[in-house]
Parts: structure tokens; C-alpha cells; sequence
């Protein structure tokens, strides 16, 4: 029988469950090695409570604060520093933008309405449209009517200083295109441009601002009423008096 053990393969042999009973406990180790020490302080008052003597209690020492804030101690009668200033910026004028919808119409033809309201106010702008004898003018005033309409009502502009400081004219995307037919068989594509308008109200000065300032301009040109006026260039001036 022993030698049938012996000629059986390793893996053949019958494994007989064995049990050794150790007192060695993995868990009780790691409580052990890893626990924290207690203090030194801990350890004397046990040994004095043990021996029967009590010793002396030292003073607890004050514990820092871990917080960065409580580290920095406040600064008492401290002056601001002086601020930079920002220069206001161009996006916080009050403006009210509005445009057309692209219609069949030159961009050069169209630009000369836009330069002719440009810088106008609002009102005046919209009495030289309605007198206009161009084709695109009716277009131009009901774009500034509703702009003006937009103005008053959402961006609280007051109306008589209403001004349209910007107006320009884009091409459009699309063109119209048209068969043209002619004689003797020939024909052609008739190409129809189209653009629009965009115009952009801001609050500026009245026209009896305007007037003011005009006027204290050409009074402030005249410096002398005399016979020789001095507010002028001197041209050819001779080597004495021409009188």
C-alpha cells in the first residue's frame, strides 16, 4: 500500500484537513502596533493614581489655531488703498438698435438716405423721409418710427433728445433674378440687388442746444469791432503802418 502511495501523482494524494490551534491573531496586532501611544502625561497620573500620590497638574498650554485667518492679528486704523478708475465703457450707453428686413434696392442708393438722416435728431429725420421722393424713404420712416416707438417705451429715452447718431446700409444675401427676353432669339438674367438699413438712436443734445452752442461759438470768433479786426490771419504784412 505504501508503495502505490509513493507511485500516485502529487495530485492524486488526499488532502487530510489539518487544524493548529495558535494564539496569534492578525487583528489584535495591527489594534496593537498601529494604536496611537498614550502621552507621557496619561502614563504619570496612572502611575500616580496607582501608587496612591498625586502629582502636580501643569498649566494646558494655549493650542494654535489652525485656521490662516485666525494666524493674521487685524490691522487697526488701516487706510484703503487708493482704486484705479475704470473709464466707462462704450457698452454702457443706453442705445436702441434697430434695422429692416433686406428688400430689393441699391446699396448706393440706399446709403444716400442714410447719410442724409445720420446725426439728425429723431424728428427731423423723420420729416425728411416722409417728404423724400425716394422709393426706399416710406421703408426708412417706419424703421424710424418703431425704433423711436422701441426708444421710449423699453430703453426709457427721453424723447426730445433722441438723435440717430449711427446709420449704415449692408447688401443682402439674396437677389432677385429675372428671364429677359429680347429679340431674335436672344435672352438674358436680369439680377436685382437687394439691402437694408440699420440705425442706432442714442440721447444726445436738442436742437435748441444746438443753436445755443452755435451761437456762442461765432460770438466768441469776434474778438475786436474796431476798424483793424484781429481775429484774422495777417497776409503780406508791409514794413510800416498801411495808414
Amino acid at each position: 500500500m505504501f508503495a502505490r502511495r509513493i507511485q500516485a501523482g502529487p495530485s492524486r494524494l488526499p488532502l487530510q484537513p489539518r487544524r493548529y490551534e495558535s494564539s496569534f491573531n492578525p487583528m489584535n496586532w495591527l489594534s496593537k502596533t498601529f494604536a496611537p501611544a498614550p502621552a507621557q502625561e496619561e502614563v504619570d497620573k496612572a502611575k500616580a493614581a496607582q501608587s496612591g500620590t498625586s502629582t502636580p497638574q501643569p498649566q494646558p498650554k494655549p493650542t494654535k489655531s489652525s485656521s490662516i485667518f485666525a494666524q493674521v492679528a487685524p490691522v487697526k486704523d488701516s487706510v484703503p488703498l487708493p482704486t484705479a478708475k475704470t473709464p466707462p465703457s462704450k457698452y454702457e450707453t443706453v442705445f436702441q438698435k434697430s434695422k429692416t428686413v433686406p428688400f430689393i434696392v441699391s446699396h448706393r442708393k440706399l446709403n444716400k438716405l442714410g447719410r442724409q438722416i445720420a446725426g439728425k435728431p429723431i424728428d427731423h429725420a423723420i420729416l425728411q423721409m416722409q417728404f423724400s421722393n425716394k422709393r426706399a424713404s416710406s421703408k426708412i420712416r417706419d424703421l424710424l418710427l418703431e425704433a423711436k416707438q422701441r426708444a421710449i417705451r423699453l430703453r426709457k429715452m427721453d424723447e426730445p433728445m433722441i438723435v440717430v447718431a449711427e446709420a449704415w446700409v449692408n447688401k443682402g444675401t439674396k437677389r432677385s433674378k429675372k428671364m429677359v427676353f429680347q429679340g431674335r432669339g436672344h435672352h438674358g438674367v436680369r439680377i436685382k440687388p437687394s439691402s437694408f438699413m440699420t440705425v442706432v438712436l442714442k440721447e444726445g443734445k436738442t436742437v435748441e442746444q444746438l443753436k445755443a452752442e452755435a451761437r456762442k461759438r461765432k460770438l466768441n470768433r469776434i474778438v475786436s469791432a474796431a476798424v483793424t479786426r484781429e481775429d484774422v490771419p495777417l497776409r503780406n504784412v508791409g514794413a510800416s503802418w498801411a495808414w
